[in-house]
């Protein structure tokens, strides 16, 4: 016998609860191709499938099927479902970068939920809509070369955003009694106020979070909490605390058996102990975390990983191992296409060749530990770190477990000094961006461009043919737009037709005219034609008499309010931003290694100052705290 619809979904449904999203999706769609005449439930079809293919990322089947929800909501009048499905499409455009896109939807949503009285759905889209501003605030610190808390006006003015939409969602949620939707919100006010560089509200909210996790069980939301307490912890120059938190970071990803961040724990910890001076434990993190990084074939991490190892090497006066990973990460460097720390490794490189005064040829490819094939490492037990010029912290050590209300923000002449200088220049490559990972400054890098490549001969009869094609496609507009004036007698009576042309009140009533008013009319009526619903292309609906009354309903005849029409404004701009050029791509993704990476930033800092020390020689002609805890787009309801 033949499953029915509401039974395929509901197996469906099942398979996502048990975190099978795969097995899910394959019954949902199953689901809608036999089909139902029940509007309710192809909405939570619609739905549900939305959310599966969220958790998949295939977040454009996700928003196809989030649209026709929102489509099918607004047909049978359903506000709740339609507010819903305004949220669920928001947390989409959120993830795809759309985020003006974004807020109108959640405001919707918001909207729609105050006017129906439904607080959860108010408390969801407060925080759905902070999480747009924090995502957004955080994709504008990309690029940023300010300190933390010296921020841009703009990007300071997103993330205050988004700190107050948190702020009321933790109200409600408080009203409300929900403790784990409280959690979250603590969790996302911790990392608004790190971006801020509020380190010592982002720690108040952080132990918060923490409690709750504990409270609840909750072991993965407890390592976030430990890692960004740590995060924090290194900007207010308490590294032995912030290790201590490092340290349950890693026992919790063990527990959880996750290596990603169990590697991102490790290369925490071999910067922090880096930053103590203690370069034999750098070094033994350093490599756990590089022989994860080769276990999950992450290319960019292993070359982090070899770019540490170099400098603590350095720091320790072993030239010979530092040489070793400094051409291992100048060979992954080339081979990921970072020109960046390819300048770098190779300026590394060519330092530590003059200190050991051996020559490129007297170097064997093979002579290294590194095996010829993959050019793996064998794990063996190393001595230390490298020369990462370290700046001394004017921390108090006996001191780091006071109480933070009492801890004063460090200046920026006190977050880092200059210490003795060990090694070569304390660079890295560009996928070891500072903090939000942000580009090197253009002075730390001399970049020699080649001369331009002349331009190749082109056939003057190509570019003939080009324009000739071109005339004939484009006459026939022209043509379009122009004016069928009568021909007078003589150059006298032209001048006076004109004149009467002008003067004539009867000439805005002229065939001509009626034509190009028809034209336009005709031309506009398809434009609004193309974006009228087409019940007959929402997949899975059977049209019958029983719900034919539902799918033109009393409202059909009722004119959209203005907000629906601002609303559909803001989506079609984002047609004219279809067409624009893309920002180039910020490089390989490297998921062993932590989006907030405090030591990157801290060198950043370093090598502005060493900037404003540079000389300008004359010239011939006079330039992840980890991402907030997501919330599911939408439960599952049938």
């Amino acid at each position: 016998m033949e499953a029915s619809c509401l039974e395929l979904a509901l197996e469906g449904e099942r398979l996502c609860k048990a975190g099978d999203f795969k097995g899910g999706t394959a019954f949902f769609e199953a689901a809608v191709q036999v089909g139902t005449e029940d509007l309710k439930t192809l909405s939570a079809i619609y739905s549900q499938l939305g959310n599966a293919y969220f958790y998949l990322k295939e977040y454009g089947k996700a928003l196809e099927y989030h649209r026709h929800d929102l489509t099918l909501a607004r047909t049978i009048g359903d506000r709740i479902g339609e507010g819903k499905a305004s949220g669920n499409l928001g947390n989409t455009l959120k993830v795809l970068g759309r985020y003006d896109e974004a807020v109108v939807c959640c405001q919707r949503h918001l909207d729609i939920s105050q006017e129906q009285g439904d607080k959860v759905g108010e408390a969801r889209a407060l925080y759905n809509i902070g999480n747009v501003f924090h995502a957004k605030g955080k994709q504008q610190l990309w690029g940023c070369t300010q300190e933390p808390g010296d921020l841009p006006a703009e990007v300071r003015d997103t993330l205050q955003r988004a700190t107050g939409f948190y702020e009321m969602n933790l109200c409600l949620v408080k009203e409300l009694g929900d403790r784990a939707a409280q959690g979250r919100a603590y969790g996302n006010l911790g990392n608004t106020h790190y971006l801020l560089g509020n380190f010592v509200e982002a720690i108040k909210f952080h132990r918060q979070r923490l409690s709750i996790a504990k409270e609840f069980g909750d072991k993965a939301a407890e390592r976030r909490a430990y890692s960004n307490l740590g995060n924090a912890l290194i900007f207010l120059g308490q590294f032995n605390t912030a290790t201590e938190y490092y340290r349950k970071t890693l026992q919790l990803s063990r527990q959880l058996r996750d290596q990603v961040m169990e590697a991102q724990a490790c290369y925490s910890l071999g910067n922090t102990y880096t930053l103590l001076q203690e370069y034999e434990k750098a070094i033994d993190y350093h490599l756990k975390h590089l022989y994860i990084a080769q276990e999950l074939t992450d290319r960019v991490g292993e070359g982090r990983a070899c770019w540490s190892l170099g400098n603590a090497y350095v720091s320790l006066a072993n030239h010979k191992q530092a040489l070793h990973y400094a051409r291992k990460h100048l060979d992954i460097s080339k081979e990921i296409g970072d020109r960046n720390g390819e300048l770098t490794a190779r300026m590394n490189v060519e330092q530590l060749m003059e200190v050991l005064g051996v020559n490129e040829s007297d170097l064997s490819p093979s002579s290294s530990e590194f095996e010829m094939q993959g050019a793996r490492p064998k794990f063996t037990k190393r001595n230390s770190m490298d020369s990462v010029e370290l700046w001394k912290y004017s921390s108090d050590k006996n001191g780091e477990n006071q109480d933070l209300e009492s801890i004063p923000r460090r200046s920026k002449s006190q977050l880092s000094q200059p210490g003795k200088r060990k090694g070569y220049p304390d660079s890295q490559s560009s996928d070891e961006r500072p903090w939000l990972d942000s580009p090197l400054d253009s002075d730390d890098i001399t970049v020699q461009v080649p001369p331009p490549v002349p331009k190749l001969g082109r056939d003057p009869s190509d570019e003939d043919c080009f324009f000739d094609l071109l005339s004939k496609f484009q006459s026939s507009r022209m043509d379009d737009q122009r004016c069928h004036l009568d021909e007078a007698q003589n150059g006298e009576d032209a001048e006076n037709a004109a004149l009467n042309d002008m003067i004539d009140p009867a000439f805005t009533t002229s065939p001509q005219t009626e034509e190009l008013f028809d034209l336009i009319a005709s031309s506009q009526s398809r434009r609004l034609d193309d974006q009228r619903v087409n019940l007959g292309n929402l997949p899975g609906l059977r049209i019958t008499h029983n719900n034919l009354g539902h799918l033109v309903g009393e409202g059909d005849h009722q004119e959209p309010s203005d907000d629906f029409f601002n609303m559909l404004i803001k989506c079609q701009s984002s047609r004219i931003d279809d067409q624009r050029c893309s920002p180039p791509e910020a490089g390989p993704h490297a998921p062993t290694v932590p989006d907030e990476d405090f030591f990157s930033l801290i060198q950043r800092v370093q090598a502005k100052r060493m900037d404003e020390q540079r000389v300008q020689l004359p010239s011939d002609d006079q330039d992840d705290p980890e991402s907030p805890d997501p919330e599911p787009p939408g439960g599952f309801s049938s």
